[in-house]
């Protein structure tokens, strides 16, 4: 209860500290080194070495995988995208050139029906695609 009461006045406090210029260039120059710092005395061990060599190595992967990102694979993707936008335009030419879908010869093979879908007319599968897709509906 008397925690509550401490951490519903805390926030209720207004704020009445601006950072000084000269705090603030210091902490903007602290966190925007990005030299390594020497290590001296009773901090100079095997421990810390090498967790400065872990931070240097892992500083330097996340530079080379981030410029593979944005220098590599952007422009591969782009790429790939305008191969797969030409070939899907010249598919769509080469089916304007087909006979109409009521013409084309079906095989037997083709659009076997054993029994009816229970969905829609019954003679369309699920992923019927008018466009492309045409049965020759039996007589029978």
């Amino acid at each position: 209860m008397i925690q509550r009461h401490i951490l519903q006045r805390s926030f209720a406090l207004p704020v009445r500290h601006a950072i000084t210029p000269s705090v603030r260039s210091t902490v903007q120059r602290r966190l925007a080194s990005s030299e390594m710092p020497k290590l001296t005395g009773a901090a100079d061990n095997a421990f810390n070495r090498e967790r400065m060599a872990v931070k240097q190595h892992a500083a330097a992967s996340s530079d080379l995988w981030r410029k593979l990102c944005l220098y590599v694979a952007v422009p591969a993707l782009i790429l790939a995208s305008i191969n797969a936008w030409n070939l899907w335009n010249e598919h769509w030419e080469h089916w304007e050139h087909l006979p109409p879908l009521e013409d084309r010869v079906e095989y037997d093979y083709m659009n076997i029906r054993t029994k009816k879908f229970f969905w829609g007319d019954g003679d369309k599968t699920l992923f019927w695609n008018d466009k492309v897709n045409y049965h020759h509906k039996d007589d029978d």
